[in-house]
């Protein structure tokens, strides 16, 4: 039983959601109604910083991480894992408009719209311009 509690110890300290993140996921899953679903959080290449955060409704795949939080679960791919890691999610309705952001302690950089970073790892790269209006 040990063993089982650290895991999920570790496992929930991948990525925390705010409630009211939690609660805007609970109302995109009861308007799908399919039980099977979670929500994918990934990382990708691309953005006006190097890297950009994506999330999806979508169901657990091979090698995945499955995070258990407030009711449902959060989906990790094994590359994002160590992106994300510690991240907080959060959604926020305001006049920029309303939407998921995420606060990841990882990012050394980000841009204005919160959907693109770039970690210490990730190498200079060139400057760019935001492509997000801001």
């Amino acid at each position: 039983m040990i063993e089982q509690n650290q895991q999920s110890a570790v496992e929930t300290s991948i990525i925390n959601m705010t409630p009211t993140a939690a609660d805007k996921v609970h109302e995109l899953l009861a308007q799908e109604n399919d039980t099977s679903l979670g929500l994918r959080i990934f990382v990708a290449g691309g953005g006006c910083s190097g890297l950009q955060y994506g999330m999806t409704l979508d169901e657990e795949q091979e090698g995945d991480t499955v995070i258990s939080q407030s009711g449902f679960k959060v989906l990790v791919d094994e590359m994002s894992v160590g992106y994300i890691l510690g991240s907080e999610v959060d959604y926020v309705d305001s006049l920029m408009g309303a939407g998921f952001t995420v606060n990841n302690p990882n990012a050394v950089s980000s841009c204005g719209c919160g959907h693109s970073f770039k970690t210490a790892g990730g190498g200079a790269g060139e400057a760019r311009s935001c492509g997000c209006g801001h």
